[in-house]
């Protein structure tokens, strides 16, 4: 999404930080020493950070260069310097959390444009307390009865099918009734004296932030825009095109930490949030923000407004031009940098872009990027598009660090010098047995065992086609069985919902056992036999009348 066409036409709001002293310029890196950077980065404490791996090593576990992204499960973004201070300047001082929050809303306020901010246990948590906000209107006995919203007279949220993500289980989570719609006039007819708000993520089809807000506004039901993704817009371009609340997430683009969301907007709403915020009790206590994550996010923010993004942005380039220029030397590999459009407002980061021709290397991006992913020194990269022939994987720059881009130069160049020979697929061998029919599988989960069922409606040769059934769901599935080994990939997804199943298993004297992968959600153990139907050797009268009775 591009700034210049959010903001086309619509009057802005002045940056009311600018002209305000900031109570962090004491926290800035740029008189901490003299190092490559370190006006942007601080000087790196190197003996600091040696200890930090082998804390996590002894822990086994392996830290990595991070050219991939900010995913959560990844550990989000690295915080800025400043971030880092600010948040070691007050771990050993006591403060009223209320006065804490309070200062920092109003602070948030003049630094953004907005009408106050809120600190919250990451954008997810923000998300869940602005949707108990809208249900409770600041009513603290409301509040205490969430998720029963008996009584209620707010109990819908309605969010446009495009927009249904994983991450608004935080708006079901309050216990709404999520009305999906596929048009605006359709959100027209939707709204009722239940609605409690609407939530969306921006969008350029026919639910732009603008056309809704049309809508919602003059019926006084709140727009929530997650932008978790987006970086920090001053004036913010959400609320400048009618967003009531929008929300970020600290562990990205903002690099503030990775637990902490940044709530902006209508002062009113994000009072009655703060109420459902830890640490007060009720709905929201499970999502407690300390002092330091309060503060880090201010420090992130005060920095961002002072940061030069030109100078930032180069230096991330620098970075992926250190690693081309290493792994271009290699016959056959080629490499290009792209800069983002600069109105760009979603993921802003440069990418390297390797590429080369399997059938000359011998090797696929796909297999580059899971040993440079696993095997020490870890480099986390993205899997690159096979186009023309080639096949490649992806570098960003926004997620290193001085020196990363040394690291990740001489591992991808390792990787990809190696001398491979070319891959001879083996031919599958002859299924073991025919498979078509019902499976009762025992599944051992971390904490249960349940019964499941595989029914495999086709074998055509080595290749087998079905339905997993759950408790809950029936899923289509395909898959392999070649010789004893069988391969099972299926795909669930429902509006705001999916998991990816992948079975692998073995058969031995007719019993299928092996290991279940369910992605993010880790995995299980699970035995599956072939059912028996019970044999009716009894003959068989067919009706010669009508019953008499039943």
């Amino acid at each position: 999404m591009k700034r210049r066409e959010i903001i086309k036409g619509l009057t802005l709001l002045p940056f009311a930080g600018s002209a305000v002293a900031s109570p962090m310029n004491d926290f800035s890196f740029g008189s901490k020493g003299i190092q490559e950077h370190a006006d942007l980065y601080g000087t790196i404490d190197e003996e600091l950070v040696k200890k930090g791996e082998n804390l996590l090593k002894s822990l086994g576990v392996e830290p990595f260069v991070n050219c991939k992204g900010t995913n959560t499960i990844m550990g989000g973004a690295v915080v800025r310097p400043e971030v880092k201070l600010a948040m070691e300047s007050v771990t050993t001082l006591n403060v009223q959390m209320d006065e804490l929050a309070f200062g920092i809303g109003k602070r948030l306020g003049e630094l953004t444009g907005a009408q106050w901010g809120i600190v919250t246990a990451g954008c997810a948590a923000g998300i869940k307390m602005v949707t108990a906000a809208c249900l409770t209107g600041g009513d603290p006995e409301k509040l205490l009865r969430i998720p029963d919203l008996t009584g209620f007279a707010k109990s819908e949220v309605i969010i446009p099918l495009s927009s249904r993500n994983v991450y608004d289980h935080a708006v079901r989570n309050a216990g709404v009734r999520v009305i999906n719609v596929q048009s605006l006039d359709e959100l027209r007819k939707s709204i009722n004296s239940r609605t409690a708000m609407i939530y969306m993520t921006p969008s350029e089809d026919e639910f732009t932030i603008s056309n809704v807000s049309k809508i919602a506004k003059p019926l006084n039901i709140p727009v929530f825009v997650d932008a978790a993704a987006h970086i920090l817009t001053i004036p913010d371009v959400h609320l400048a095109q009618g967003a009531d609340v929008v929300g970020y997430s600290g562990g990205k683009g903002i690099k503030a930490p990775s637990c902490s969301g940044l709530i902006l907007g209508r002062k009113d709403l994000l009072m009655s949030a703060h109420q459902v915020n830890s640490p007060h009790h009720g709905f929201g206590r499970d999502n407690k923000v300390g002092r330091e994550e309060h503060i880090g996010m201010l420090a992130a923010v005060e920095a961002w407004v002072k940061l030069d993004h030109v100078k930032e942005m180069n230096t991330w380039v620098s970075w992926l031009e250190t690693i081309g220029n290493k792994v271009s030397a290699i016959n056959g590999v080629k490499t290009t940098i792209t800069r983002p459009d600069p109105e760009l407002i979603h993921h802003v980061t440069p990418y390297l872009h390797i590429r080369w021709n399997p059938e000359q290397l011998h090797v696929t991006g796909e297999e580059v990027a899971e040993e440079l992913g696993t095997i020490a020194p870890r480099i986390a990269v993205q899997v690159g598009r096979n186009e023309a022939g080639l096949t490649g994987i992806t570098l960003v720059g926004y997620m290193m660090i001085p020196g990363n881009d040394k690291v990740a130069a001489n591992r991808i160049h390792e990787v990809l010098s190696r001398k491979r020979q070319p891959k001879v697929i083996p031919a599958m061998k002859n299924p073991v047995m025919n498979m078509v029919g019902l499976w009762d599988m025992e599944v051992q989960y971390f904490s249960s065992k349940v019964t499941q069922h595989l029914f495999i409606d086709s074998q055509e040769g080595n290749w087998i086609t079905g339905v997993f059934k759950t408790d809950l769901s029936s899923r289509p599935f395909s898959g392999s069985i070649d010789g004893n080994e069988v391969k099972i990939l299926c795909k669930y997804y429902t509006p705001g919902d999916r998991i990816l199943t992948t079975i692998q298993g073995n058969i031995n004297s007719g019993v299928l056992a092996g290991d279940m992968d369910f992605d993010e959600f880790n995995n299980a153990k699970f035995t599956a036999k072939k059912h028996k139907y019970p044999q009716n050797k009894k003959p068989i009268t067919y009706p010669k009348h009508r019953p008499q009775s039943s």
